[in-house]
């Protein structure tokens, strides 16, 4: 062998050798998925033990306890930071209110005026209504309606109050009579055997005052003061006529015009509260005034039948009592029973009896089928409004209590009522 030429290597490697090291070198398919299924699989790992760590909890806050401001001690006189102000401002309500209520007491008899003419044009609307269903046009109804009212008082003026004031003078040069047709009756010696002179000098001093003219004029008033108030009386009632005129024509567009007063979402409730109301105290009116006359014409038969006196005078005073309601047809029973014992104790029995069975037709068979439009008003209520009314406006307040009770009872049970159901 030639020494020129290179050792030979003592492993040679072969193509395979060289490519067993290319393999090794360069990662194959295989090792590179199971590289990344071994990352995500640590990823995963610690995601979850991340997720199952329990971190300690945060210390409860207590919330600072809060303290409220401890009341003044002082009175509201002491609080007030200018005094004089509000001097100045109660002094000056309180003479607002009194002027406002004198100015109310000026104006109470054009106040009593427009409440009888209003109640009176509520009163008629039912029957302006009842024309108007029959085929009548409104204008019509309002004036056969009205020309109706004119021909019933001018009927009352012209007949009854003659004879009704004609019965008066009677009644007046009549008392000696009567006392003394009373004091020789039975019944004046029973009381007088029960009471002994005390009742005799009590009979005694009511004759001597009836008897005494000047004492007539007292109660009177003075023939001055009488023809003043039938000069007064006349002209509040061409003042009420022409009223209850306006308001029968224009109730509707009083109606209208008071709706728009109120607020849109509310309209549609108060005009039904409205039409209730309205029919409410317009069917009590027509029913109160039925009923009275019923009760003044059973007066008017009584008392000619029997041939007691004054039996105009005593069916027109029937009339405008019983208009009081519960209570009216009470009070002239015990009126008209003892004016007929003055007479004739047989007949002031067979009154008292006769007009007692008529009270209990009307309670329980005339009053439920003509006050059937009318509000239901337990009696207590009736009593309560008509005491309080008679107290405030005499008679007229009497009159007007049971309309008025029974129109807060429609809007306490239309209004009120479903506002407390509606809350929880």
């Amino acid at each position: 062998m030639s020494m020129d030429q290179p050792e030979a290597s003592e492993n040679p490697r072969t193509p395979s050798d060289q490519r067993v090291d290319a393999d090794d070198s360069t990662p194959t398919r295989a090792s590179r998925a199971k590289s990344e299924t071994t990352v995500t699989h640590k990823t995963k790992t610690k995601r979850i033990s991340k997720a199952n760590t329990v971190e300690p909890p945060l210390e409860a806050v207590t919330p600072k306890p809060v303290i409220e401001p401890e009341p003044s001690s002082r009175s509201i006189w002491t609080r007030i930071e200018r005094p004089f102000v509000f001097g100045f401002l109660v002094t000056l309500g309180a003479l607002s209110a009194i002027l406002l209520g004198l100015a109310l007491s000026n104006l109470s008899t054009v106040i009593i005026y427009i409440a009888l003419a209003l109640f009176a044009a509520l009163g008629l609307d039912p029957a302006v209504r009842f024309l108007g269903r029959r085929g009548i046009g409104r204008g019509w109804s309002v004036l056969i309606v009205l020309f109706g009212l004119i021909a019933v008082l001018a009927l009352v003026l012209w007949t009854i109050i003659p004879v009704v004031v004609e019965q008066i003078t009677m009644f007046v040069k009549s008392v000696p009579d009567l006392i003394r047709d009373f004091m020789s009756s039975d019944i004046y010696k029973t009381l007088e055997a029960q009471f002994g002179d005390q009742f005799q000098d009590l009979v005694d001093d009511v004759q001597k005052f009836l008897t005494d003219p000047g004492n007539i004029a007292t109660i009177g008033g003075g023939a001055l003061q009488v023809g003043a108030g039938i000069a007064s009386a006349i002209s509040g009632i061409v003042i009420v006529l022409v009223l209850v005129i306006y308001f029968v024509a224009t109730l509707p567009t009083i109606k209208k015009s008071l709706l728009r007063l109120v607020p849109a979402r509310d309209r549609a409730n108060t005009a039904i509260i409205t039409e209730q109301i309205t029919d409410s105290v317009g069917g009590y009116v027509m029913g109160m005034v039925t009923l009275a006359f019923i009760n003044a014409l059973v007066v008017l038969t009584l008392y000619t039948v029997m041939g007691l006196p004054f039996p105009l005078l005593l069916a027109v005073v029937a009339f405008l009592i019983t208009l009081i309601p519960l209570v009216g047809s009470l009070i002239f029973w015990v009126i008209g029973t003892g004016i007929a014992l003055f007479v004739d104790p047989l007949f002031a029995l067979i009154f008292a009896v006769v007009y007692l069975v008529y009270m209990q037709i009307e309670s329980y068979f005339l009053t439920p089928r003509v006050m059937n439009k009318a509000i239901s008003i337990p009696g207590s209520l009736v009593v309560i409004g008509a005491l309080v009314g008679g107290t405030l406006l005499g008679l007229l307040g009497a009159l007007v209590a049971v309309p008025v009770t029974a129109s807060i009872l429609i809007i306490i049970n239309q209004v009120w009522v479903p506002r407390q159901d509606s809350r929880i």
